[in-house]
């Protein structure tokens, strides 16, 4: 791997979904977009990686990226590989940039995109999709990427490496039934808030005749209208299929309460995002709330929007949520990814990942994946997240079937896009939005 990084391209690439309420919930309705990182390379293939955004301050993750590239620029993949926590601190603690997170927001999606570009160049160049170049490190290779600062006292490498040992016992196994079957997954596309009714209704019968069992809804209007679209899917998935509910932080911890004791009603399976992002003891009190009310049926899932690796931690160490929700770009990359993982197989948390947006689905396969192999070994509460949006802007797609991701089979982390939509949806010179 003596590939050496050449040029950091990067480029703005925005798809207009708001007009159709697509991605609609009850604070956010905007133009799915993406921060898109190209990793040019003297003798070898190009990295791809992102961030995702909302729309408008996509040129503000797209300067960060910028800002950040000098740490990735010159390097060869070696070198980087040798010294996975250095190069990954280089990005997140810039010592300027690292005050306008520290380890949060624009700067550390940004050094996401970079991260997550070089571990695509790395798998391409192992000639492996990403989640089968993960699971055949080896145990001390995976913990070498891992930056244990500030989480030895939740999980410690000697523990992580325990967990990855005992992980290697019946991976082949695991990884036949995943051939034969696909991953597990839910569908968003049913329920966003911005959909009339007869839309939600024949959206739900839709998914569920192509096989999905798990749908989730967005929250947060009106109670009065929860309630009835919950009614209406509910309606046509019947009593065993599974209704998540997503309130996308719009609620105060005692409204979140007093929200899900009513919507106990159609028995949700989890109310994702039922406060502030960054209220743990919120989420703590919520989570005894809804399990109370819900002899337990109901779980509090978070993280999407979950900063780094030490808000995880303190979810997870504050008995806080059911389901941990991680993200693959909103945290800074793979390398942070790992430890998210690793910390809530140490609590006995499932993993299902936040997806949607631009390439998200492509991402958190992947990493579901890896998990299922090597990590959490169970599909037990373990599922994907699916949204049906934007997959045909990517050179290696999703698959799905029966409401199951399919396993990835192109090298790399599935992050390519198209270079056509690149060229179409850029903004703000695309033709799209001339």
């Amino acid at each position: 791997m003596s590939t050496r990084i050449t040029a950091v391209d990067v480029h703005d690439v925005r798809f207009p979904t708001a007009a159709a309420g697509d991605g609609s919930d009850a604070i956010n309705r905007g133009d799915y977009s993406a921060s898109y990182v190209e990793l040019r390379t003297d003798d070898g293939p190009t990295g791809a990686g992102f961030t995702f955004t909302n729309g408008r301050g996509n040129e503000i993750t797209c300067a960060a990226i910028e800002a950040l590239a000098h740490h990735v620029r010159g390097r060869t993949v070696a070198e980087i590989a040798a010294e996975p926590v250095a190069f990954w601190r280089s990005l997140t603690a810039d010592v300027q940039l690292r005050w306008l997170g520290p380890e949060k927001g624009v700067i550390h999606m940004a050094a996401g995109a970079l991260v997550n570009a070089v571990w695509d160049l790395r798998a391409k160049l192992a000639g492996k999709p990403m989640w089968r170049y993960l699971a055949e490190l080896s145990t001390d290779e995976l913990v070498a990427n891992i930056d244990f600062h500030h989480i030895t006292d939740a999980l410690t490498p000697d523990e992580a490496a325990g967990i990855l040992d005992k992980g290697l016992v019946g991976a082949a196994e695991r990884l036949a039934v995943l051939e034969q079957d696909g991953f597990p997954s839910y569908t968003t596309s049913v329920g966003w808030l911005g959909y009339p009714d007869d839309k939600v209704r024949a959206l739900t019968r839709e998914a569920y005749a192509q096989g999905w069992r798990a749908m989730k809804m967005k929250v947060g209007g009106p109670p009065a209208d929860d309630l009835r679209r919950a009614r209406i899917i509910r309606a046509e998935i019947g009593p065993d299929a599974l209704l998540m509910m997503d309130a996308n932080q719009v609620w105060d911890v005692d409204e979140a309460i007093t929200n899900m004791t009513a919507l106990a009603e159609v028995d949700p399976y989890w109310i994702e995002e039922p406060t502030h992002a960054d209220d743990i003891l919120g989420h703590a009190r919520i989570a005894r709330a809804v399990t109370a009310s819900t002899d337990g049926r109901c779980r509090v899932a978070t993280g999407e929007v979950a900063a780094n690796r030490v808000i995880f931690k303190q979810l997870l160490q504050a008995e806080a949520i059911g389901v941990m929700q991680i993200d693959a770009c909103r945290v800074a990359g793979v390398n942070e990814v790992l430890a998210e993982i690793l910390l809530a197989a140490k609590f006995g948390v499932p993993v299902c990942p936040h997806a949607g947006g631009v390439g998200l689905c492509e991402y958190v396969q992947h990493l579901a994946i890896f998990d299922y192999l090597r990590v959490g070994t169970s599909m037990d509460g373990r599922m994907v997240e699916y949204v049906d949006h934007l997959h045909e802007h990517f050179v290696d797609p999703v698959r799905t079937r029966g409401g199951r991701y399919l396993l990835p089979t192109a090298p790399g982390y599935s992050a390519t896009m198209r270079p056509e939509s690149i060229a179409r949806f850029r903004f703000p010179d695309g033709p799209v939005w001339r």
